[in-house]
């Protein structure tokens, strides 16, 4: 999927966050870091995608479409600080590329709470 950038729209819709959801996770399948992780995991991609876009509509969009804990299917993955990182800078970039404003803000730091929370559970130091 190719984004169309404006970075003059705040995120709005369950049709923004789809479209944030989408075209992260384009990025992440094709990165080279984390493809290997993600592609490990996941075989089906649509019902992950279903899922992310529903736990980031309720985060943002407070839809309350999502349920469950991300976390205990986030503990086995093999990664380190570099690919929290990269995640984040992933994560950041997209939202950047395609909005702007207080939901979009929000939607970074909300991604570096999880990053970090993620990070402390595994007991990898931040730095």
């Amino acid at each position: 999927m190719v984004a169309t950038i404006n970075t003059e729209k705040d995120i709005e819709s369950v049709e923004d966050i789809t479209l944030l959801v989408n075209t992260f996770y384009d990025k992440i399948r094709r990165d080279e870091l984390l493809s290997s992780v993600f592609n490990a995991i996941i075989k089906d991609w649509d019902p992950h995608l279903e899922k992310m876009i529903q736990f980031w509509s309720t985060l943002l969009l407070y839809t309350r479409t999502y349920r469950g804990d991300p976390l205990p299917s986030h503990l086995p993955l093999k990664v380190d600080k570099e690919h929290f990182d990269r995640w984040l800078s992933l994560f950041n970039q997209t939202v950047d590329e395609l909005f702007t404003g207080k939901i979009a803000s929000n939607a970074k730091k909300r991604a570096f709470s999880i990053a970090r929370i993620m990070k402390a559970v595994k007991q990898i130091p931040e730095e």
